[in-house]
């Protein structure tokens, strides 16, 4: 079972018919039960430029006021989810969308004020997965989520699929994003590390900045919450879907 986080730099706007969701596609043909979790930041960044609302990130985080959160939440439940889930249909897949926060799947809490409407994943149940993907369906989950409160959240995509990954106990969790990998010497190029035990992962994260921030808190947390690996790759291209799909590229993090 595979967990994949689809990166909101790979979602095509040019092309009707994505190419990347057509490997996936392929690989659920096959028997692969694959769940899909998207992001959508370039996207978000176009809606809050088109309609003049600020916004900033804070350790890879975007900071979520109500004014924000109100685009937030269209976009990435509304058009970006759509568009992915019209595709699937379009390749042959039986999709599915929801958000983070439908069911009882994720319920968050918000931990630091300082971003506003963002959370964290309190509590999550994966009973709903279990069954759609029971059902022939394939779940494709936009990281909108709720708290117990009812108050809408703008959540990482990163940190939602670790999330899940984790309580599913994945075979692999795969993100795709707009790096090579993980870096031991961030931000050198020249430093994307091939395999790492999460131990280690731990020591190296703390001098993380910016959006590798949350790539490696995620990875870090899927293996310690049940899932047997994970893999962040550069998912801008068919040739590193591929790879990531046949288990070689980017960086593999292990137990």
């Amino acid at each position: 079972m595979i967990v994949f986080k689809y990166g909101g730099h790979a979602i095509s706007e040019k092309e009707q018919r994505d190419p990347i969701l057509g490997l996936l596609a392929k690989a659920i043909a096959s028997g692969e039960r694959i769940v899909l979790v998207h992001g959508g930041g370039p996207q978000i960044n176009r809606e809050l430029e088109i309609h003049g609302i600020k916004s900033e990130m804070l350790s890879g985080l975007r900071r979520t006021t109500p004014e924000v959160f109100a685009v937030v939440q269209r976009t990435l439940s509304g058009e970006v989810l759509r568009n992915l889930v019209n595709q699937l249909v379009g390749f042959g897949v039986n999709a599915i969308g929801i958000s983070a926060g439908d069911g009882n799947l994720i319920r968050a809490e918000i931990t630091n004020p300082e971003l506003g409407l963002v959370g964290e994943v309190s509590d999550i149940d994966i009973s709903l997965l279990l069954t759609l993907l029971n059902e022939g369906l394939t779940p494709v989950i936009s990281p909108v989520g709720v708290t117990r409160e009812g108050i809408g959240v703008n959540m990482n995509a990163d940190l939602v699929a670790g999330a899940i990954g984790g309580a599913m106990a994945a075979d692999s969790v795969l993100f795709s994003t707009d790096v090579a990998g993980i870096y031991r010497n961030w931000p050198d190029v020249d430093s994307v590390i091939d395999v790492i035990e999460v131990d280690e992962l731990i020591k190296i994260a703390r001098g993380f900045e910016g959006g590798m921030i949350p790539k490696a808190q995620s990875a870090i947390r899927a293996i310690k919450a049940g899932a047997k690996s994970v893999r962040v790759f550069d998912g801008r291209s068919v040739a590193g879907v591929q790879g990531a799909l046949a288990n070689t590229g980017g960086t593999l993090v292990v137990a």
